[in-house]
């Protein structure tokens, strides 16, 4: 007679209906204080269970790989109505295990494709303000690494990277970056990084449309801070986003200013070699510019010997042929350059 009354397996739609009707009642619980506290863990037990479940079906587990079909029917049933605005709000009151599963889902699930469409992307578009809600989780040190997570994630469509270029929060990293908490801070390194150079034409239109500001914050926050490590990465993106193609115009720019000159030669003289080559790859678009501005020339002259001096004993760890090349042609650009009369 059991037989006849087993419980119907749920659906991933299932899973994904009880876990909304939990995540509400997670939502409300702090303002119904009459609720038993028993009945509360009980109820909580059961989303860290489903949020769980959820993460199995997208990732598959120990015994089964992730089945297309079932994959579909929870990231359908996800976007269909507020999921992830609930769970990015319930987040504070999940447990640690619980948040880090819950993590791990938003980020599959912004890959997860139906019917070939990122609905991901669809939904993020018309709730674009959620992206405000993760910034602030920056600023959350028991969340932070959480929230930068999804973040990061949630930039891969470029709809969601533009609104966040286009808004306050660009500025924001500047100071992240540099949080005493060295995770946070690092995390922040790298959603900073993400923003900057997956979307190229995104990235190229934002470098073009605010370099004075972006360039002079870039600058004096990140490349002249006094954190050895946040100059280490702060170089290496420059050098990054400088030598992608669809910034040569932002490029060309930068290297006709006489103050970025002067920070990229000093930091050709830190002591650190790691960061003295980072700013080579740098330097050398200062030198292999062929219309170099009046004021460029004459500093180069200033410095000519010094650096040559400089760049003749700059050498990576690892021999590197290309390396070796560049130099050899910044080394003869440098030693033929002559004083310039300033227009």
């Amino acid at each position: 007679m059991k037989g006849l009354f087993k419980s119907k397996p749920r659906t991933p739609a299932d899973i994904v209906r009880q876990t909304r009707d939990l995540l509400l009642y997670a939502d409300r619980s702090k303002s119904l204080p009459d609720l038993r506290e028993s009945k509360r863990e009980e109820k909580m037990a059961e989303l860290s269970r489903n949020i769980r479940d959820m993460k199995s079906i997208l990732y598959g587990n120990s015994e089964a790989e992730p089945v297309a079909e079932a994959c579909a029917q929870l990231t359908q049933e996800f976007f269909r109505e507020d999921t992830l605005r609930l769970l990015i709000t319930c987040l504070p009151k999940l447990n640690l295990e619980t948040r880090k599963d819950a993590t791990q889902l938003v980020a599959n699930l912004q890959r997860q494709q139906v019917n070939s469409r990122l609905i991901a992307s669809d939904y993020l578009e018309a709730n674009l303000d959620l992206m405000d809600v993760l910034m602030e989780g920056f600023e959350n040190t028991d969340l932070a690494l959480h929230y930068g997570a999804m973040f990061r994630e949630c930039i891969r469509h470029q709809i969601v990277a533009r609104y966040v270029l286009e808004s306050e929060h660009v500025k924001k990293f500047f100071d992240y970056i540099q949080l005493p908490n060295f995770d946070i801070a690092a995390d922040a390194a790298a959603t900073f990084k993400e923003l900057l150079t997956r979307h190229k034409s995104t990235v190229a239109e934002f470098l073009t449309k605010n370099e004075d500001w972006f360039f002079t914050d870039y600058n004096s926050k990140l490349l002249e801070s006094s954190n050895y490590i946040t100059r280490r990465q702060a170089i290496k993106l420059l050098g990054d986003i400088l030598l992608d193609r669809s910034n040569s115009a932002v490029m060309t720019r930068y290297v006709s200013s006489r103050d970025n000159l002067r920070i990229l030669m000093n930091l050709l003289r830190e002591s650190s070699k790691s960061i003295q080559i980072e700013a080579f790859h740098v330097f050398k678009l200062f030198a292999a510019n062929q219309n170099k501005p009046a004021d460029i020339i004459n500093i180069l002259v200033a410095n000519k010997s010094k650096l040559l001096r400089l760049l003749a004993d700059l050498k990576p760890d690892k021999e590197d042929e290309r390396f070796e090349a560049d130099k050899s042609q910044v080394l003869r650009e440098i030693a033929a350059l002559e004083p310039r009369d300033l227009a």
